[in-house]
């Protein structure tokens, strides 16, 4: 039920349309008559709305909301004119529908993936036309495919092309009731990444050699296996020195500050006395000065693409360690934290892990390299069982 609001003394109109909750600003002053005017105006819109035949824009036409949801409602009309559409049409009904759901920068993958890969190649067939022939030869033009670099397109990206692909045509062929092509369907082989994790000696170097006022930023990085995002988006109020606890409620992509990307990523890390000191350290440096903990020398958010060309590796190749992307400080500190018999759950939750499972996948196989437990141990119980027997034969 639609009803009406004032705000700095105009007239509102809220309502639902499209599933979403609308609210829109009128010309109307808030007086008696003119609250009697939009009643009937609104009684007018909402039988509109039940009949299928509203348009916004011929009620608010200078709505940025009213264009976008008018779009989806002839993106829809259009898709239910026939029993099976374009994948070009519904791809953009699809789009519109679901991207509400999505973070900014998750949007604009999938628009550049729509424009660049899918509808070039299946924005013309039919949605029923599409057949797991024509997915296979989709995957193999995706294959012969370079970048504007000139590299080739790899495996795992070429997986999260066609997974883009798969959920349009899944979910068109549970609205238009035709077999789903891409049963049996499996994605491509993606090598396993190596981690090279730094060690204790290569962690002392760096963070001796490397510029001052990112001593701090990287002992952070390098004893709470914080993300990226996660340590640029730090806000001084989720520090809690108190308790010794880093806070982790939010990250910074694409220049925005967003929610963490799953509930375990929303975690307190603690901090070991050097992440401690660090903070302390940093506190005096840009303490009421800026919002985030580490930030540039105006206040505003670090930017992760200058910070790791400018500062993380040429202070790698200026100390002459292997070249690492950023991220292997994350595996370094799960790494140690394994290494110093650390227990595996707090692990997990220490890093934002659902479960230990990814932990010991990947990490397991440093263990033996750090702790020197490379199985000495066992050879020497079995020898010392052995050797008990051979004593009790001969007796």
């Amino acid at each position: 039920m639609a009803s009406i609001n004032s705000r700095a003394g105009k007239l509102i109109v809220d309502f639902r349309y499209e599933g979403q909750r609308c609210r829109e600003t009128t010309a109307f002053k808030d007086t008696a008559g003119n609250r009697r005017k939009l009643s009937v105006l609104i009684e007018r819109m909402e039988a509109e709305i039940t009949l299928g035949t509203f348009k916004y824009e011929e009620y608010f036409p200078n709505s940025a909301r009213g264009k976008k949801l008018s779009q989806v409602a002839k993106l829809r009309a259009a898709a239910h004119e026939s029993v099976t559409p374009l994948f070009e049409s519904f791809s953009e009904l699809w789009f519109r529908e679901r991207e509400g759901e999505w973070r900014k920068s998750y949007q604009k993958n999938i628009r550049y993936t729509l424009d660049a890969y899918l509808l070039p190649h299946l924005g013309e067939f039919k949605l029923n036309e599409i057949s797991k022939a024509k997915i296979m030869d989709f995957r193999s033009k995706l294959l012969a495919t370079t970048t504007p670099t000139g590299k080739k397109l790899g495996n795992d990206r070429i997986n999260k092309i066609m997974s883009y692909a798969r959920m349009i045509i899944t979910e068109a062929s549970e609205r238009f009731e035709f077999s789903n092509p891409w049963l049996n369907i499996k994605p491509l082989k993606v090598p396993r990444s190596d981690i090279e994790p730094f060690n204790l000696n290569e962690i002392r170097r760096f963070l001796d050699g490397v510029r001052p006022d990112f001593q701090n930023y990287y002992a952070v990085r390098f004893f709470t296996g914080m993300r990226t995002g996660e340590i640029d988006g730090l806000y001084w109020e989720h520090v809690d020195l108190k308790n010794r606890q880093v806070l982790v409620r939010q990250a910074i992509v694409d220049n925005e500050i967003v929610e963490t990307k799953t509930d375990g990523s929303f975690r307190e890390i603690d901090m070991s006395q050097i992440v401690y000191d660090a903070f302390m350290a940093q506190k005096r440096m840009t303490y009421g000065k800026s919002k985030f903990v580490f930030c540039s020398p105006e206040g505003s958010n670090l930017c992760h693409r200058n910070v790791t060309k400018r500062i993380w590796y040429p202070t790698l190749e200026y100390l002459g360690l292997a070249k690492r992307k950023p991220y292997q400080t994350r595996h370094t500190t799960a790494s140690l934290w394994l290494a110093a018999g650390e227990n595996a759950e707090w692990i997990a939750r220490q890093l934002g892990h659902a479960n230990t499972q990814m932990l010991f996948k990947i990490y397991s196989r440093y263990v033996p390299n750090l702790t020197r437990k490379d199985g000495s141990l066992f050879d020497k119980v079995i020898k010392n069982s052995l050797s008990s027997s051979h004593d009790e034969q001969e007796i």
